[in-house]
């Protein structure tokens, strides 16, 4: 019997799947030392190393007014290690990732745009006994209809999911917002997750320790026992909510911010209500009912902030609440936005003192390989050697990301050809169909004289 799960489903956001959700950690043995491939993460041995000296830092205490900075060429694994800090500090962490050029907003002041960033960068852990679903998945279906916007689309409206135990199965219906959520996860038959039977939010606990479940070479799911007792249960879990997440509800409920059709607003929130939440939160600490999870704030692109931009960092990686800040740039000596002074990477220099450089390297072929090898699994595309092959020079001659663009292409003209394998004349095709940044800039030069001026 299929029973209909009566949840009170959280909102969220309709996302694509992210790049770096098969992230789990740095991928360091016991002495800190990085393995070539693990945790999802393939080669920047150094790289990794050092961020794993910083986590170190980070749970003894000892980065109080300091951050971090990634410096190398683009597609060399920036984002991905930053993500692998914020895993490696706990899976509840959280993580915000920001862009130097979001800060400029018409609407919001910039230090007001970095301030909510650093907020959402800020948990507070409570635990309490919840009722959830868990169990792992024996199926799942998805029903979906088209979209309302875009008639080429479709969008998920229910799914049908078997959930077991060892002891006990139950077959669960679940919503819209549900089953966006185990898109996003990536759900798939012999993983292990919960329900919250209140608020539907879903959690990936891991993939199934048994003999029926799937085996890869190369997996970026940790393993976990099949759970015991009934699907239906009481559990101890830990919530955590972010400081942004407070300050909001807090507004909300003065009805200082007004949110239309269900968007969040981007109006700038009251100081003395952040006071307030600051206070509540000493407050549960203070009396063992919370615990604070500070965070990581990513900022891609950092050479684009201007100087009032830093100089707002600056002060904010000394504050009580403070997340970890880790910048990323992929520039040498620039100008610094905002002055007319150049400074290494586009940044000030009392700025860079206060932070940990950490640099990476361009992948080398095998390191491309294996890294190809994760999205192939992680997308499940099937492929020839020789495609794989002519996908790892194509990295290697351009970079690692247009390789990997080019597989859903070669996916595609593969179906069109019948096949449901990709073999080395579809990724041909799709090279000539779709061009590099190299070849971009000599298509231009050639037909320079038909371009606008």
């Amino acid at each position: 019997m299929v029973e209909s799960v009566g949840i009170r489903e959280i909102k969220t956001t309709v996302r694509r799947r992210g790049a770096h959700t098969h992230i789990r950690g740095l991928g360091l043995d016991e002495k800190g030392r990085a393995k070539l491939i693990a945790d999802g993460l393939v080669g920047q041995t150094e790289a990794r190393e050092a961020a794993g000296i910083v986590v170190k830092m980070i749970k003894e205490g000892k980065m109080a007014g300091r951050g971090i900075l990634f410096v190398g060429p683009p597609g060399t694994g920036k984002t991905a290690l930053a993500v692998a800090v914020a895993r490696e500090l706990g899976e509840d962490t959280p993580f915000v990732e920001l862009t130097g050029s979001e800060i400029y907003s018409s609407e919001v002041k910039k230090t007001e745009v970095l301030m909510q960033a650093i907020r959402k960068a800020i948990g507070v852990r409570i635990r309490e006994f919840r009722i959830v679903y868990e169990g792992m998945v024996k199926e799942i279906r998805v029903k979906r209809l088209k979209h309302p916007y875009n008639p080429y689309a479709s969008i998920p409206r229910e799914a049908i999911i078997t959930l077991a135990t060892r002891d006990d199965e139950a077959t669960l219906n679940v919503g819209q917002e549900v089953t966006q959520q185990l898109l996003e996860l990536g759900v798939r038959k012999g993983d292990v997750i919960w329900i919250d039977a209140q608020t539907g939010a879903v959690h990936l606990s891991g993939r199934a320790k048994s003999e029926e479940s799937r085996k890869y070479d190369i997996d970026m799911r940790r393993v976990v026992e099949i759970p015991k007792g009934p699907v239906k249960k009481e559990k101890e879990i830990e919530r955590t909510f972010t400081l942004y997440d407070l300050d909001l509800n807090m507004a909300l409920r003065k009805a200082s911010i007004i949110s239309i059709f269900g968007f969040e607003s981007e109006r700038e929130i009251d100081p003395e209500l952040r006071k307030q939440v600051d206070e509540m939160v000493r407050k549960l600490i203070e009396e063992g009912k919370a615990e604070l999870v500070p965070g990581v704030l990513f900022i891609d692109d950092a050479h684009m902030l201007d100087i009032e931009a830093f100089s707002f960092l600056s002060r904010a990686m000394e504050s009580e609440f403070a997340p970890i800040i880790i910048m990323a740039t992929n520039r040498g000596l620039t100008r610094i936005r905002g002055t007319d002074q150049e400074s290494p990477h586009g940044m000030p220099l009392d700025l860079l003192d206060r932070l940990l450089i950490i640099p990476t390297k361009p992948y080398s072929e095998d390191e491309i390989r294996e890294i190809i090898k994760i999205k192939i699994i992680e997308d499940d595309i099937k492929i020839t050697d020789d495609a794989l092959d002519y996908l790892v020079k194509v990295g290697s001659e351009t970079s690692l990301r247009h390789s990997i663009q080019l597989l859903e292409p070669s996916r595609i003209i593969a179906s069109r050809n019948g096949r449901k394998e990709i073999d080395i004349e579809d990724v041909k095709e799709a090279t000539k169909l779709f061009i590099d940044v190299k070849h971009s800039i000599e298509h231009v030069k050639k037909y320079e004289s038909f371009f606008m001026k």
